[in-house]
């Protein structure tokens, strides 16, 4: 009866867990290029009852049968499926459409600076005419993209005075000349990156940047892929899981209470 306490309560941590991250996904439901995140759980071993003093064979204990301890948390997962565009007609507006990342020069707090991916290209221009995210970071271009130097060298910057294109590999074309080239950038195994936050990606140890085949569209955005509708079900199926773990620990609890102050007195 104890050990139902514990698989219970390993329910309701699993749980808990899950909305956590649910709710992360709803806070990004209009981020763009935002992908949702998953998450995964796996039973304990099950572990072999025994009968306790059991003096009917010597030395030898019986097995009652199997006793599984509850859940436990397993991975969380990112979903990278494509979300759908929204037309903006901005200039310095971009989406990705297939596998691929844009590439930035990303500068911490600490002043450091690294090479990071996003699908975010809600970017603008500076005074300077340097290609920069909304929150300042230098977008690189395609050298700087696959070699990973986020340095200035590989920074994007075009004539802001005059009007641009972009194709569908990146080119950014202005009178009739190339300028520049947006880094789009894929990663081998999607194993190796990581959500960095600020709607970051970086690339632990052991992942390979390779080239992409995704085509760049000027003048739209890529919405989250979270579909709010289908997190707010799951939403319910997870409270109502919760509190039939919490029911569970209750009767238990009353049990418990009965045996000890009730069953104890006879």
């Amino acid at each position: 009866m104890v050990k139902g306490l514990y698989t219970a309560y390993t329910g309701m941590v699993n749980e808990q867990n899950r909305m956590d991250i649910m709710t992360n996904n709803l806070a990004n439901a209009t981020t763009t290029g935002y992908k949702k995140e998953g998450t995964t759980d796996r039973a304990f071993a099950d572990q072999l009852a025994l009968k306790i003093k059991d003096t009917s064979s010597v030395h030898i204990a019986k097995g009652l049968g199997n006793v599984n301890l509850g859940v436990k948390i397993g991975e969380v997962y990112t979903d990278f499926t494509q979300g759908s565009f929204e037309v903006t007609d901005g200039k310095t507006d971009f989406a990705l459409d297939g596998k691929g990342f844009f590439a930035i020069s990303f500068t911490s707090k600490a002043g450091e600076t690294r090479h990071m991916l996003t699908r975010d290209g809600d970017f603008t221009l500076t005074k300077e005419g340097y290609l920069v995210t909304k929150d300042g970071d230098f977008v690189l271009n395609r050298e700087g993209a696959l070699s990973g130097d986020a340095g200035e060298g590989n920074y994007i910057q075009i004539d802001p005075a005059q009007d641009f294109q972009v194709l569908s590999d990146g080119t950014i074309m202005q009178n009739g000349a190339v300028v520049a080239q947006i880094g789009i950038v894929d990663v081998e195994n999607y194993d190796y990156i990581s959500k960095y936050g600020e709607n970051l990606y970086q690339l632990v140890d052991g992942g390979q940047l390779i080239e992409s085949d995704a085509r760049v569209e000027q003048g739209v955005l890529e919405a989250s892929n979270v579909n709010i509708v289908s997190e707010m079900v799951d939403m319910i199926t997870i409270t109502r899981a919760y509190e039939a773990n919490q029911k569970i620990i209750q009767t238990i609890d009353s049990m418990l209470e009965k045996s000890s102050n009730t069953v104890g007195k006879l």
